[in-house]
């Protein structure tokens, strides 16, 4: 093969890979498109009585909490708000080094409480665990730091009913929320888990736990977030969830059958990504038990969480989600092409590699390849710019189909000018933020690849959104 094949066989590849990648997510949309109307009329149950209400599982909200100061109490707040017949709320409090514990103590006059706790799950020691004296389904269990994964795992075991509901200690439900994402169980008993959307609360008003006023915030990272978490959830998960093929249930708002998940051995203190690490597991063990099943996803149940407004914490947060992509991968590998693997061993598993966590090496060397090659004379103008043209295009229609799927289905930000604003971020983020994002998550593949890189880092709270009571 002479050089110029090679040349010419490199420039097919990045194009052909940037087509498809885009082509792939495209057909994810298609897919959630499709469903939606399905999702959009399940909600006018909620118009009508619910004669079912008193046979709803109970459900035990664990909320891992780590220096949550300044959100948790509004964060309890808006739990204990929600329409939903039976649930009780467990904050651990995972060694925090803040006041957070004397803020919830403060907030719902605490009290310790002394019971039983079955060690069914292996977690680091308890401190003690407290009763609100207000509040009578909320406890708070104070314990040894042991990361996210093993504050859930020592909320699991203090959970009183079959099903428990991890939700971020930053994180603000919406009074519905809860009902509807457990609605998938109601209608289907081979259901382990269920999924809900998240939601940027930037720029949002929140008051005594309440979701006041929708705001698209002013810091511009928090609006580019806002386009990919619309990219992620719309049409991503609702698209696998079609397949019973979601790998991911967002750490900030999920629900699991308790049994399932002990027998499981629960979330692994060890994994950085501790929520796809888990999904992905589960997929494993049943498909290759032949065990029926079915892990969903439901568009509208909402759990409004603070993003990172600096670069600093957003760089830290992509990384750590990148080598948490990776670990996930490889310690469930057994699944990809698996006789038993079904959509997620032979779809969404190969789709994750190939354009998830292989995505930023390939494109950061095809960006690298064709700009060079551009400037040295060796590839030529047309080919560039058809490339960079494709690149940014399709960029920008996934972006845009995102958001047109939010307004013909949700409509959450109403106020006026919020449709223009997103378009014009869906353009934007094409000229920098896509770009530095994308060589984040280089940095997160190489941590992975050579075992470097941090632990969870520290996630930096503004709740300039927090109004007070």
């Amino acid at each position: 093969m002479s050089w110029n094949d090679a040349l010419i066989g490199a420039q097919w590849f990045f194009f052909i890979y940037f087509v498809a990648i885009n082509l792939a997510y495209l057909a994810q949309n298609f897919l959630s498109m499709l469903a939606m109307p399905k999702h959009l009329e399940s909600r006018l149950l909620d118009l009508m009585p619910r004669a079912y209400s008193p046979y709803e599982t109970p459900v035990s909200i664990v909320v891992p909490a780590y220096n949550e100061e300044l959100t948790i109490a509004a964060s309890v707040r808006s739990l204990l708000q929600l329409d939903y017949p039976e649930f009780e709320v467990i904050v651990v409090n995972d060694g925090s080094k803040d006041g957070t514990l004397q803020a919830l103590i403060s907030e719902f006059g605490l009290l310790p409480y002394p019971e039983a706790y079955w060690r069914q799950i292996p977690c680091a020691a308890v401190r003690g665990i407290y009763r609100s004296t207000k509040f009578p389904n909320l406890r708070v269990v104070d314990k040894e730091n042991g990361g996210k994964a093993d504050a859930v795992n020592c909320g699991i075991n203090a959970a009183r009913y079959p099903l428990f509901c991890c939700v971020d200690a930053d994180g603000i439900l919406e009074r519905g929320s809860l009902r509807r994402v457990v609605m998938p169980f109601l209608q289907d008993p081979h259901v382990i888990a269920s999924g809900g959307t998240v939601r940027i609360a930037n720029g949002c008003e929140v008051r005594s736990g309440f979701l006041e006023k929708v705001h698209l915030p002013s810091n511009w990272l928090a609006l580019c977030q806002i386009v990919e978490y619309l990219r992620a959830f719309l049409f991503g998960r609702l698209g696998w969830s079609v397949l019973n093929a979601v790998l991911i249930i967002s750490g900030a708002f999920g629900v699991f059958r308790k049994d399932v998940v002990v027998a499981a051995g629960g979330y692994r203190h060890d994994a950085i990504g501790e929520d796809m690490e888990l999904v992905t597991r589960l997929h494993l063990i049943h498909r290759l038990g032949g065990k029926p099943y079915r892990i969903a996803f439901v568009p509208d149940p909402i759990c409004w969480t603070e993003a990172p407004e600096s670069l600093k914490v957003l760089k830290s947060q992509r990384t750590r989600w990148q080598r948490g992509l990776g670990q996930s991968l490889l310690l469930n590998r057994a699944l990809l092409w698996h006789p038993r693997g079904g959509a997620p061993g032979w779809l969404a598993f190969p789709f994750m590699i190939a354009f998830e966590w292989l995505s930023p090496l390939i494109e950061v060397g095809g960006y690298v390849f064709m700009t060079l090659g551009f400037l040295s004379g060796i590839i030529g103008a047309t080919a560039f710019w058809t490339f960079l043209l494709l690149a940014f295009s399709l960029g920008t229609l996934l972006s845009m189909s995102a958001i047109l799927l939010e307004e013909v289905s949700y409509h959450v930000y109403r106020e006026r000018g919020d449709l223009w604003k997103l378009a014009a971020v869906a353009i934007l983020e094409n000229f920098g933020y896509r770009q530095l994002a994308t060589l984040w998550r280089l940095q997160g593949l190489w941590q992975w690849a050579t075992g470097t890189g941090g632990g969870w880092g520290q996630m930096t709270r503004i709740a300039n959104w927090q109004k007070g009571s």
